[in-house]
């Protein structure tokens, strides 16, 4: 199995880099480069073949193939010590991802060891993702940014992003300019910012029990973004993060009106699983609202 899992990794890989050879003169002509410039944060690295939550290279390539430039994946720590994209050790993510008739079952609904982690395939045939992957991907497509979804249990928090920093730091700096760490409360910010000073930061708000003030006022005095679950971005909300300069993002979002809807009211990007950043340029005059940056 390890063999062929890396045979096929290598022929994807080398598949994805002709592909970017190829559109590399589109993509050196786009204009309006930069985070303002997308809407679209491919949850997940977004849906491969109708299946989300895989965090797998060849969601990765499929949705750039589609125009998507920001990409969000989810980062844990495997049981020896590696920072792979996974979304959760748990039984039931395995049977999400296809893996309970190949996982032994003492190896279910526990964080697995890198090598079981990498050697086991993602729906019999994706790839698994450890970070320098996820670095590979940023170094070959220059154009691509990735968001952090790193949960904070048992205080590792800060662990992991000591990890991601080094790693990246000695693989090409620069490509931490590309990196947007998602925090979940305030206080995790400065955490955060004693590890690197970030350029750019998403504060999520699903487990925030910060008020609407609260949240305002910490956008304006450090400058973080803000995205939320689409039940809490209201008119008045909304309008009072843009009126303090603040980007505003939802999620999770995978209907094309419900998209419309928040495009109205000012947000300005959505993180979804199955909308493409060309489905959502080409919708009905919805890509005109980028001209508000």
């Amino acid at each position: 199995m390890k063999k062929k899992t890396v045979l096929s990794f290598a022929i994807l890989f080398s598949m994805a880099l002709i592909l970017l050879l190829v559109n590399s003169r589109n993509d050196e002509d786009e204009s309006g480069t930069g985070l303002a410039a997308y809407r679209v944060v491919a949850h997940a690295m977004g849906s491969v073949n109708g299946h989300k939550y895989t965090n797998v290279f060849e969601a990765f390539v499929a949705n750039y193939e589609e125009g998507t430039r920001l990409f969000e994946t989810d980062l844990l720590i495997t049981s020896d010590g590696r920072l792979v994209a996974r979304h959760e050790w748990t039984k039931n993510m395995s049977k999400e991802l296809g893996q309970l008739d190949v996982l032994p079952a003492d190896k279910q609904g526990k964080a697995l060891s890198y090598d079981d982690f990498m050697n086991t395939p993602i729906l019999d045939i994706y790839s698994p993702m450890d970070w320098d992957t996820v670095l590979d991907l940023l170094q070959h497509y220059p154009d691509a940014y990735l968001v952090t979804d790193i949960k904070k249990s048992g205080g590792t928090f800060g662990k992991e992003f000591e990890m991601l920093v080094e790693a990246t730091r000695e693989r090409n700096p620069a490509l931490l300019s590309r990196i947007i760490p998602q925090i979940y409360n305030r206080p995790m910010l400065e955490q955060l910012n004693r590890i690197y000073a970030f350029p750019h930061v998403i504060y999520t708000l699903y487990e925030s029990q910060d008020t609407d003030e609260q949240v305002i006022g910490f956008a304006k005095e450090t400058g973080v973004d803000i995205t939320m679950p689409v039940s809490r971005a209201n008119a008045g909300f909304v309008s009072r993060l843009k009126d303090a300069g603040v980007r505003v993002y939802v999620h999770t979002v995978n209907d094309m009106r419900e998209i419309r809807r928040l495009d109205r009211l000012g947000v300005d990007g959505f993180y979804t699983d199955f909308v493409s950043e060309n489905e959502v340029k080409t919708s009905g005059g919805l890509w005109q609202s980028l001209w508000r940056q």
